[in-house]
């Protein structure tokens, strides 16, 4: 098919992936661009009644990018997927402007009923490479998911969420500036932290062993 690009996701592309030579390059070859602008199409034609032709640019968008976003999900302004490969959106998802997505994420539901059974993302939000958010959950705005989290309960805004199952880590409401934003490799460790908390009780417990024994 032929694609329209929105300016606005272009611009994300432009933004955001340092890989990218210019915007003809960008327009060609990128395939998170195409997975964005193949899912705009389909949506547009989803609102309009016309399910099975918004079905069909789906399944052709899945089998070009590797990308599976769902006609019915609402996706804001400027949303940029760097490699679109493994990416699955579900149905009544809903996400907010300038959100970045990285390969292998799933942002899926937890249960067969009909209604809202995905993940509602806010704004500014950057999920890392193969992160899982699942359910009718609510992600905030300005939040981190760290590569190969699993999110399954509501993370508040300006947070960073680290881990299996996700831990929230409390930013304190300091807004994180967008060039860190995207740096998405550099997580807090918080199962390290908790084992260096737990070898320090060691060794506590071992010196008072050792002056119970002296004495």
């Amino acid at each position: 098919m032929d694609m329209k690009i929105d300016p606005g996701d272009l611009a994300a592309v432009m933004e955001r992936d340092p890989a990218i030579i210019d915007e003809e390059d960008a327009v060609k070859y990128h395939t998170g661009l195409h997975a964005v602008s193949m899912y705009r199409e389909s949506h547009r034609l989803w609102k309009e009644g016309r399910l099975k032709d918004a079905r069909k640019i789906n399944y052709e968008a899945h089998q070009l990018t590797g990308c599976d976003i769902h006609p019915a999900a609402v996706i804001g302004k400027r949303f940029f997927i760097d490699h679109a490969t493994g990416v699955v959106i579900g149905e009544t998802a809903v996400i907010g402007d300038d959100v970045t997505i990285y390969q292998g994420v799933t942002l899926g539901g937890v249960s067969f009923e009909k209604g809202k059974r995905h993940p509602t993302v806010g704004d500014r939000v950057v999920v890392g490479a193969n992160a899982t958010v699942l359910g009718n959950i609510t992600i905030g705005s300005d939040v981190r998911i760290g590569a190969g989290s699993v999110v399954v309960k509501d993370v508040p805004d300006n947070s960073t969420v680290v881990g299996v199952p996700g831990q929230i880590i409390e930013r304190d409401g300091i807004k994180i500036d967008k060039k860190k934003m995207l740096q998405h490799d550099d997580m807090p460790d918080c199962f390290r932290e908790e084992i260096s908390k737990l070898w320090e009780e060691i060794e506590k417990l071992n010196s008072v062993i050792k002056d119970i024994r002296k004495g």
